[in-house]
């Protein structure tokens, strides 16, 4: 069993000891010179030389007890400045006057170190919850400046931490959220999405003063996603059940195919190759919604992309400012199918008319917009279910497609009137993909 620690009153007692007990040896050469001469009758020179050896002793004495009583200070007073500054792994030497307190302020070093390593794995913790959350979190201090934002809070703002950083809740425009009851919905337009939000918000203290934690909940998003759950697993079903009953149709269709580069062809055979054609396009355009995979992201050239889609497109005169290259980190496949599905929309709504397409970079995410002359879109909110359409043979598959791939690449699509002329404006944003890797 290890002995007690002294108290610190006992380890001052020995320090005081320590210095007194170096002092006294320090008079003995001159206090035994001093007795010589009184006790010996000795000639001048002698007395004189005597002085001198005492008087050399005790400074030799003295500068060694300085030098003891000195060592310790200058390493107790090394270690207290280290934990000033916040280094915590110098250690001093126990041992001396001091050796005991040396000791003690070894310990205290070693606690610190693994209390800032327990906050450190606490703040690493903490900083990968918030990235994990859906949820735009953000904190603001006692005077209403934003301190901490996770990356769907910076996502929501289209901003980047620093640039937020310091900012009041008035110049994000949240200030009035806090003023909502806690658990309320409201509908609301930020810089990087709108539509419906649940608003949660309370104080709490932050380095001994105020404070407010806000959080933002996207509910449009949460339902969109549950709803193309629901839709996938209903197309799955019907996906089997459709190509089990229409097994022979489908066959037939194939074989039409064929026959389609024979000659001579029937009068009315024309009408039933489209049919079956017709129906084997609408079994594909369901199942690629269906079986939508993730995306595999590459670097590439949106700017090229979008001219290289434009060019496709021959039903109206596509006017064309694609600007400079904009690298993104996108499927470029599945971007291409969401472009094609876009445009087509608006030459379909502008026949033989115009339509203009730019794009351009905003923030942290690529956009792409799609402008047509048409009569715009209809006044429903059912634009982007699957199935639902307003065209005559239309399939209803491609704006929810086209929303579907550029959610999956962490941005969205919209579809609105214009506000300066009849038409449309089709919007499509997906994010610069920077924190993506590039797969091999």
């Amino acid at each position: 069993m290890p002995a007690p620690e002294p108290a610190p009153a006992s380890r001052l007692t020995r320090f005081q000891w320590h210095v007194l007990g170096g002092v006294l040896l320090v008079l003995c050469p001159l206090l035994l010179a001093a007795l010589m001469l009184i006790v010996w009758p000795l000639p001048a020179l002698a007395r004189w030389l005597l002085l001198g050896a005492a008087l050399l002793a005790s400074a030799a004495l003295l500068r060694w007890h300085l030098r003891r009583v000195t060592r310790p200070l200058s390493t107790l007073a090394s270690l207290l400045e280290a934990l000033r500054e916040g280094d915590y792994t110098l250690r001093g030497v126990a041992g001396g006057a001091l050796g005991q307190v040396i000791y003690d302020v070894n310990a205290l070093a070693q606690r610190l170190q693994a209390e800032r390593v327990r906050f450190e794995e606490a703040s690493h913790l903490l900083s990968k919850t918030l990235a994990a959350l859906d949820s735009a979190v953000f904190v603001f201090d006692g005077g209403a400046r934003l301190s901490l934002v996770n990356p769907a809070g910076q996502q929501l703002l289209q901003g980047k931490s620093p640039d937020l950083f310091g900012r009041s809740d008035a110049e994000l425009g949240v200030q009035d959220l806090f003023a909502q009851v806690s658990g309320s919905v409201v509908t609301r337009s930020f810089p990087g999405r709108n539509g419906r939000f649940e608003i949660r918000h309370a104080s709490l203290r932050q380095h001994g003063r105020g404070g407010r934690l806000l959080v933002i909940n996207d509910l449009d998003r949460v339902l969109r996603d549950e709803e193309r759950q629901a839709w996938q697993r209903l197309l799955r079903v019907l996906g089997h059940e459709v190509n089990n009953s229409l097994a022979p149709i489908r066959s037939i269709a194939g074989t039409l195919s064929t026959l389609s580069a024979r000659a001579p062809l029937p009068d009315d055979w024309a009408g039933d190759l489209r049919d079956g054609l017709a129906l084997t396009r609408f079994l594909a355009g369901y199942s690629q919604l269906a079986r939508l995979p993730p995306p595999q992201r590459r670097t590439l050239d949106l700017a090229a992309l979008v001219q290289s889609v434009a060019q496709l497109e021959s039903g109206a005169t596509v006017h064309l400012d694609a600007g400079a290259a904009l690298r993104v980190q996108a499927d470029a496949d599945q971007i291409e199918q969401a472009l094609i599905n876009l445009l087509r929309n608006a030459a379909e709504a502008t026949p033989h008319g115009e339509v203009r397409m730019r794009c351009w970079r905003e923030a942290d995410r690529a956009v792409v917009e799609i402008i047509d002359h048409g009569p715009g879109p209809p006044p429903s909110a059912n634009l982007f279910v699957p199935f639902f359409t307003t065209k005559p043979g239309g399939s209803g598959i491609g704006l929810a497609l086209a929303r579907q791939i550029a959610e999956a690449h962490g941005g969205g699509v919209a579809l609105d009137a214009r506000a300066d002329a009849p038409g449309a404006v089709a919007r499509l944003w997906i994010s610069l993909g920077n924190d993506a890797p590039d797969p091999d």
